[in-house]
């Protein structure tokens, strides 16, 4: 981490024009218009408007980016879409992982709960205006994603009596498991969550942002 940057300073955007490294492995060159890391980073820019953070590092390995948004998208395409994120927020928080944190949390404020609601899911899910059925697949994520080793048949009761059917448990279980893996590539390779995260309302931002910093910059 260079120089006076450090995962407790507030981000700025008078700071965009500097340019730390966005992770710890180099961006992979685009080359040939129509290879695998033009395609990505062109994606990218059609849907973002910028190349993701994330993005930069797993184009190094096209089919494992390719893998991992068929498997993400397989798991989400069975789930309602706002348990989808619940437990995807619970599972980054619970891996203090700010990248997938803002990433869900900013999906959570815009489209389904509010920023004011998401900021109180994150600082007390107990006390939340969460339902029951909420609260418990979030305790599920944070359990799966705590350590799974630990679980019993248990943890999954309390859901269960709630009416939730196994497959749909499963569900839950597979969207932590599958943050688990994102999230640990992300922070071992040092990819800070993208710059376009610091638009968020301070509050929002500053609850999600639980390990590393928000980039200061990025490039088109």
């Amino acid at each position: 981490m260079p120089p006076g940057r450090s995962a407790d300073e507030p981000f700025c955007a008078g700071q965009a024009a500097l340019q730390w490294p966005m992770s710890w492995i180099p961006d992979p060159e685009e080359r040939a218009a129509g290879g695998p890391v033009a395609v990505a980073y062109e994606r990218d820019r059609q849907t973002l408007g910028y190349v993701a953070n994330y993005t930069r590092v797993l184009a190094h390995r096209p089919a494992v980016l390719d893998a991992w948004r068929g498997l993400n998208g397989a798991i989400k395409a069975s789930m309602d879409p706002r348990r989808y994120e619940l437990a995807t927020l619970a599972a980054a928080m619970r891996l203090r992982s700010s990248y997938c944190a803002l990433a869900h949390g900013k999906v959570l404020a815009e489209q389904f709960d509010g920023p004011a609601a998401v900021s109180a899911i994150v600082a007390d899910p107990a006390s939340s205006p969460l339902s029951d059925v909420d609260r418990a697949v979030m305790t599920l994520a944070d359990k799966v994603a705590a350590g799974a080793a630990a679980m019993t048949e248990d943890d999954l009761a309390e859901l269960r009596s709630l009416g939730v059917a196994d497959v749909d448990i499963l569900d839950v279980i597979l969207t932590a498991a599958a943050r688990c893996f994102f999230s640990t590539v992300l922070d071992a390779t040092g990819a800070e969550p993208d710059t376009a995260f610091g638009s968020l309302s301070p509050t929002v931002r500053d609850a999600l942002t639980v390990g590393r910093p928000i980039a200061v910059s990025a490039e088109p």
